[in-house]
């Protein structure tokens, strides 16, 4: 299965919480850290939900710091 892999600098202290809302959102995307110091993490998308990880990213840039790199 092809995915689309998203980078981004996120809040460190939100890895955890970003991480349990993706799950929550079953087959949206998967959340992985990269380097937990930095805030940096990926997100590995299916084609087809592209566009709920997006309103989901941009729902959660309202509160904390959530920029693709």
């Amino acid at each position: 299965m092809q995915t689309i892999h998203k980078k981004y600098s996120v809040d460190t202290a939100k890895i955890g919480f970003i991480r349990f809302i993706f799950e929550a959102y079953e087959g949206v995307a998967i959340a992985t850290t990269l380097d937990a110091k930095a805030g940096l993490i990926r997100l590995a998308i299916p084609p087809e939900r592209i566009d709920t990880a997006a309103q989901i990213v941009g729902a959660l840039k309202k509160d904390f710091k959530f920029d693709e790199i």
